[in-house]
């Protein structure tokens, strides 16, 4: 005899059980019933606001819900963060998570939640390497230059960053470590800010990815230095690797990707990387994210997941090699 799991009980029994077996497939099927919310922990104008931006409406149309995009910048990314914590876990609130914070900021500064914890992984969005730029009217044209001034005159150059224990920090700590220099740091709320006072002549530089940075180097405002990855980009042909100018090991990636609560439903999370995916693999998005000086990367959940968590680990051994201390 066939066995089914309502068989022996009764009608109303056999109902309820049915009734449960249904509601996981019930709730995949309804999801999402309202708006999605990505929340960026960073100010308009930096790259995960544009990686958050550049999926919102492709997103919005694979779902059939508005995408929205909230700008909560602020605490190196906790603000943006805790705000995603503290919504309703079931994966119509979103995060835009970078490497920065998630895998650097925990081996500098105490946060109130914990990142590899806290929030699952998504699907990654955008990598891209950081680039060092001057503003154009300081007059520095290659790193070299930098390097010459930075040690005939330590402490007159300021750097802006997203904050302490930002990627844009320890990347240039890092700068300043295999360069013997000193350069004074200036912590913000997030890259788009560091860009307003860079443009406003307030700071000398900063390090940050490409595609914040691109309108300005195109308008001449900004001049790069170095390009802190394996290779150069093709959005920035002529600037060189850090390896190509002696700076050997002088390579910051970041990454962009989508997380939720870590309690949200596995069958949301599921959905919305099937759809990321989908996305991802059109050549118009990937064409893109190189014209910005960045790579369309996709990462699954649980790949991401890992991937963090090494990331997490190989940082926390640069930052503790590196003597790189929070201001």
């Amino acid at each position: 005899m066939h066995y089914t799991p309502t068989a022996g009980l009764s009608r109303r029994q056999a109902l309820a059980a049915a009734a449960l077996l249904a509601a996981p497939w019930a709730r995949a099927q309804s999801f999402p019933d309202r708006q999605i919310t990505i929340v960026v922990p960073a100010p308009p104008g930096g790259t995960a606001d544009i990686s958050s931006r550049a999926i919102s409406d492709p997103l919005s149309k694979a779902l059939g819900q508005p995408v929205a995009v909230d700008n909560r910048g602020g605490g190196n990314g906790a603000v943006g963060a805790q705000a995603v914590l503290a919504a309703r876990p079931d994966g119509h609130t979103l995060l835009m998570a970078y490497s920065g914070f998630h895998c650097m900021s925990p081996h500098l500064v105490k946060l109130p939640y914990d990142p590899l914890k806290d929030l699952q992984a998504i699907a990654n969005v955008y990598s891209a390497p950081q680039v060092m730029v001057v503003r154009s009217n300081l007059g520095i044209k290659t790193a070299a230059e930098l390097i010459d001034y930075a040690k005939k005159n330590p402490g007159k150059l300021n750097y802006g960053s997203s904050g302490n224990g930002s990627v844009q920090h320890i990347a240039t700590e890092l700068f300043k470590q295999l360069t013997g220099t000193f350069i004074t740091h200036i912590p913000y709320r997030g890259s788009g800010t560091t860009i307003i006072d860079l443009l406003a002549s307030q700071i000398e530089l900063t390090v940050t990815t490409a595609p914040s940075l691109m309108p300005h180097i195109q308008s001449g405002k900004f001049t790069p230095l170095v390009v802190a990855g394996p290779r150069r980009l093709a959005s920035l042909p002529n600037v060189p690797t850090g390896a190509e100018i002696g700076l050997k090991g002088y390579e910051v990636d970041a990454w962009f990707a989508l997380y939720t609560h870590a309690q949200a439903p596995k069958a949301a999370v599921d959905r919305i990387a099937s759809e990321v995916q989908k996305i991802m693999a059109v050549p118009a998005f990937k064409e893109r994210a190189s014209s910005l000086g960045a790579e369309a990367n996709y990462i699954g959940p649980r790949e991401m997941m890992a991937y963090a968590q090494s990331e997490y680990d190989k940082w926390g051994k640069v930052i503790k090699t590196a003597n790189i201390k929070a201001d």
